[in-house]
């Protein structure tokens, strides 16, 4: 089956983290309609089995900020989408610590350990894509964000170094940089933002969320999968090392 932008992916196998909700589910039912193999990991394992059924994939119950098994989940995967992420939201002299490297493990150190454990097969086969769902957050910075803001720049680098390396093996690695994507992750935050800024949750998303993009809206997570999947796709081969940016005009400022 050949996905509507002629991203043919039939016979790769898709690994998504986070793949349960949000941004890393519409990843996952995007690469199947587009052929791929999907194996879904999160934490939730009963909603990436809901997923996982639907697109006649596999679901992985995997915690990315503990102890798992890289190789098994990885080893074999012709694609990899990190996309499994978590926010914490408090100014740097009462950020907690260990939320902070909960956050490193899950955004940095994770999408390092699955890229390690995926690149051997991908050598070996002359084909890869990684595809490093980071943020407008990689590339900018916000208030009360340490650990995400630090997380996400550290992805940028690594995405950047693993295309040069991957680049002569015929794999390439790419980050998608998105502004507020309309997702759990983002809904959740709206209560703690309205509390550091000191104004109601109503106003959160006006106020905050949309100030800097010149597109009043937040992103669907389908626009986000879409962006990912070409990237993945023959015609995007020679998009290497680049942040390709959803952010509706944010870093144009």
């Amino acid at each position: 089956m050949t996905g509507h932008d002629g991203a043919d992916l039939a016979g790769r196998t898709a690994v998504v983290t986070g793949g349960a909700s949000g941004i890393g589910a519409a990843c996952a039912i995007r690469l199947a309609a587009a052929g791929a193999r999907v194996v879904i990991a999160d934490r939730d394992i009963q909603a990436a089995a809901e997923v996982a059924a639907a697109i006649g994939g596999r679901a992985v119950e995997a915690d990315l900020a503990g102890d798992f098994d890289a190789g098994a989940l990885a080893g074999q995967a012709d694609i990899l989408v990190n996309s499994a992420g978590l926010q914490h939201v408090a100014p740097v002299h009462a950020f907690p610590p260990e939320a902070f490297r909960r956050l490193l493990a899950v955004m940095l150190e994770a999408p390092f350990l699955l890229a390690r454990a995926a690149l051997p097969h991908m050598y070996a086969r002359g084909f890869g894509r990684i595809v490093n769902i980071s943020s407008v957050h990689g590339l900018r910075a916000s208030p009360y964000k340490a650990a995400y803001v630090s997380a996400k720049h550290g992805l940028e680098g690594l995405s950047k170094v693993i295309a040069l390396e991957g680049g002569p093996y015929g794999v390439t690695c790419n980050t998608v940089c998105p502004a507020y994507v309309r997702t759990p992750l983002v809904e959740k935050q709206i209560a703690d933002q309205a509390l550091v800024h000191g104004i109601p949750e109503e106003r959160v998303v006006s106020d905050i969320m949309l100030t800097e993009p010149a597109i009043k809206r937040l992103i669907e997570p389908a626009e986000v999968a879409e962006l990912a999947v070409f990237l993945c796709s023959e015609a995007a081969s020679f998009a290497n090392g680049a942040s390709w940016v959803l952010d509706g005009g944010w870093t144009a400022r």
